[in-house]
């Protein structure tokens, strides 16, 4: 079966920058939706008409995959206002943010902990690949049908790359 709109791919994958650092490797499948918001347009459009078995190698630069860094999206929060369990690499979801925050810091981001010191803390809401170019190694492993559902929800829920809240001591990136 050729990959087309609306049907459902497994892929493994190794991202690199464009120095060759290998930014994260993806060894078992993992299935998204074409055609849904699961995957970046020009990964999408590059595997239409592929199949199983199939590899595809892709430069995205950062407007083609997590858009340019935006400076306005970090800011610096009094560290009194978090647990202090709080650790560097942690998220924190815009519409959870502590009381005396930034009223400017957009509730719909995910912000990461990215530096913390004894009065402050950095929050940052760009994606943590934005502003870089990446290339992806992509394995076609399967490709299927998506059920009606799944075409009406737009998602298998495992979006590319996309970042979720975590718990202490989870800093994946799929």
């Amino acid at each position: 079966m050729e990959i087309t709109q609306h049907c459902v791919v497994g892929l493994t994958w190794t991202l690199k920058d464009t120095l060759g650092e290998v930014l994260d490797e993806l060894d078992s499948p993992v299935e998204f939706l074409v055609g849904g918001d699961d995957l970046l347009a020009k990964i999408e459009e590059a595997l239409q008409g592929h199949s199983v078995g199939d590899h595809l190698d892709l430069q995205l630069e950062p407007e083609e995959a997590f858009g340019d860094y935006d400076e306005n999206l970090v800011f610096l929060e009094a560290r009194s206002s978090f647990p202090k369990e709080l650790e560097e690499g942690h998220t924190v979801e815009g519409h959870a943010l502590p009381a005396g925050c930034n009223p400017d810091a957009p509730q719909d981001l995910l912000y990461t902990v990215t530096e913390l010191y004894p009065e402050h803390v950095v929050l940052d809401g760009n994606h943590p690949l934005a502003g870089i170019a990446i290339r992806i190694h992509l394995d076609v492993q399967s490709v299927r049908e998506a059920t009606q559902e799944e075409q009406e929800r737009g998602t298998l829920g495992t979006g590319f790359f996309k970042i979720e809240a975590q718990a202490p001591g989870n800093d994946l990136l799929h």
